[in-house]
Formats: structure tokens, C-alpha cells, sequence
């Protein structure tokens, strides 16, 4: 996976703003004005998602490509490196679930 196809992958999901809030450097992902996923356009290499606290010790013991969220909560983020061993399946379940995670964060009148 890289940049344009991390990018294609977020925006297909229903709801998915693309915005830059933090300067043009960074590129960020949201449902309901809520960030899911962030990506640095200096460091299109990894991105930080959401991640339930549990699986994210997991993540990053199996993986040494999943680390604790660079500039973010350590234990609800996670920086993903993208030219490791994972695959793009592996990659797009932790988008997923980083995207799931807001919508069920969301009130039932504002989730798809």
C-alpha cells in the first residue's frame, strides 16, 4: 500500500471527510468531524489510526511495523509503518477498525 491507495481506500468509505487541519503536511481522514487516520506527507510511509487499547499491545508486539502513536494517546493510536511485512489486507483491517471505532462512537442518528 502506499499514499494514493491508502488515500483511495479511506475516501470510499461512506462518510470520509479528507481535510488538513494541522497544516498542509498532514493529511487527515474523518467521519462525523472525528479523525480515524492520520498520515504525514513528509512520512507517506506510515500513517496513525485508532486502535481498542487491547489490540493495540498485541499489534505491536506481533508487529514491529505497528509502534505506539507518534504525537498521539499511546494507548488508543497506533503509527503503522506501510513498507513492513504487513500485508495491504492487514493494513485496510486496521484502517477498518480504526473507522469503526468512531462510528460506533457516534449517536445512532448520525451512523451509516
Amino acid at each position: 500500500m502506499n499514499i494514493e491507495s491508502l488515500r483511495d481506500y479511506c475516501l470510499l468509505k461512506p462518510g470520509v471527510t479528507e481535510t488538513f487541519p494541522f497544516g498542509e503536511d498532514t493529511l487527515v481522514f474523518k467521519l462525523a468531524d472525528k479523525i480515524f487516520l492520520l498520515c504525514g506527507l513528509d512520512n507517506p510511509d506510515r500513517f496513525n489510526v485508532k486502535c481498542d487499547p487491547e489490540r493495540a499491545v498485541s499489534l505491536r508486539e506481533e508487529y514491529e511495523e505497528v509502534q505506539p502513536g507518534y504525537h498521539m494517546n499511546k494507548t488508543h493510536w497506533n503509527t503503522v509503518f506501510m513498507n513492513g511485512r504487513l500485508s495491504d489486507i492487514q493494513l485496510k483491517e486496521m484502517i477498518d477498525h480504526s473507522y469503526d471505532l468512531i462510528l460506533k462512537s457516534l449517536p445512532k442518528n448520525k451512523r451509516f
